[in-house]
């Protein structure tokens, strides 16, 4: 059997000479007397590069020749705003080669070339499985069962490690990690640590308002401009959560510039009038600048609003059916307080001082919408 001639090395020398000069594989393989099909195996054995070839396989991704402009570019002094210019492409796309590839001082279209080839390679070992790195898989394994959320863990090992870029990993790698198992990267059950304790993600979706009959409403268009802008504190949000069958509830009642937590002590019932006096005696424990207003949604828990005014001349105002996000703090908060208060159990169990405790907890939580103060100490900061 006679083997495959052996093509001499001038000749692929051309051929990447051709492909570097912006052309195909095919006019490439023709141009130095090679089949279609020897080119693309060149091409492939070389790691396959996305769009290195116009028209082959895409042009997001930047050629070989555009990648040498680059580099000319910036020996002339050029901005990435004007190499862009010049290559028709956009001033990020040309910013993000240069930096993720040593910078202006040091960028080399010929190694930015091969770390795109690597980049480009599939599949790829996940960033997360014990063959990538065992020693940040076991740094993030640690910090999920202390019970740190990603987000968390992605920040504080850019904290702890600031000059080891090999120790990053973003927060949705974490959760695709454990999510997608796929990926072979994290055990599933370490959902289990999450907030949420979810073995699935789930998608989002419109939450489902209680929608009674409720009388004289204000809307919430009619609250004041400087609730919505949270720049003044006083204005807050509430709503209740219910536990198993929606026997027993807590109610919850959030600050919207401050983030701060007060829960309502609902041991006997949490209809009408329960809500009514519970509130009431919450919202007279308040000085009077955090008294500005507060948004429900439209539960029959709230029938007896017009009162709790009266008696606290708090306005109160209603969100519009199907739109949680009108109360976003609130949204936010009560599912943090799941954590304590998980759903299909008994909330009538907890105590006042269970309630105490856990919204302290909340309050003396660092935030990162807080520039990481705590609530506690925001509202402090403003008052005084």
């Amino acid at each position: 059997m006679v083997g495959r001639v052996r093509l001499p090395r001038v000749v692929q020398v051309r051929f990447w000479g051709e492909v570097r000069a912006g052309r195909a594989v095919a006019p490439a393989s023709w141009a130095v007397g090679v089949s279609h099909r020897t080119g693309q195996r060149w091409f492939g054995e070389a790691g396959g590069v996305i769009g290195n070839a116009p028209g082959e396989l895409g042009d997001r991704y930047l050629l070989v020749a555009e990648r040498e402009e680059i580099s000319l570019g910036i020996a002339r002094g050029e901005s990435a705003r004007a190499i862009a210019r010049g290559l028709g492409r956009s001033a990020s796309t040309v910013s993000r080669e240069i930096d993720r590839n040593g910078g202006r001082d040091g960028y080399r279209a010929h190694r930015a070339q091969v770390a795109a080839w690597e980049r480009a390679r599939r599949p790829k070992v996940a960033k997360l499985a014990e063959a990538a790195n065992s020693e940040l898989r076991k740094q993030v394994q640690a910090r999920l069962l202390d019970g740190w959320s990603p987000e968390q863990i992605s920040a504080r090992l850019v904290v702890e490690f600031p000059d080891r870029p090999e120790m990053r990993v973003s927060h949705e790698t974490i959760y695709q990690s454990l999510y997608v198992q796929s990926r072979g990267a994290l055990r599933r059950e370490l959902t289990a640590c999450l907030r949420t304790g979810r073995a699935l993600r789930k998608p989002r979706r419109r939450a489902q308002a209680r929608c009674g009959r409720v009388q004289d409403i204000v809307e919430i268009s009619q609250r004041p401009a400087e609730a919505e802008d949270r720049a003044v504190p006083g204005h807050w949000e509430g709503d209740l959560i219910l536990g198993a069958g929606n026997k027993s509830a807590i109610g919850t009642l959030v600050e919207r510039t401050t983030r701060f937590v007060m829960l309502l002590h609902l041991p006997d019932s949490h209809d009408a009038t329960a809500v009514r006096d519970t509130m009431i005696t919450a919202i007279h424990t308040l000085p009077e600048a955090l008294k500005r207003s507060l948004t429900w949604d439209r539960g029959t828990e709230m029938a007896r609003h017009v009162e709790i005014t009266l008696a606290t001349d708090l306005a109160i105002y209603f969100a519009d059916p199907h739109s949680p996000w009108q109360r976003g703090s609130n949204e936010n908060t009560n599912g943090l307080l799941r954590q304590y208060f998980p759903k299909s159990t008994n909330l009538k169990v907890h105590t006042a001082q269970d309630l105490a405790t856990v919204a302290a907890r909340l309050n003396s939580r660092p935030r990162k919408t807080l520039d990481w103060l705590t609530p506690q100490e925001k509202l402090t900061m403003l008052l005084s």
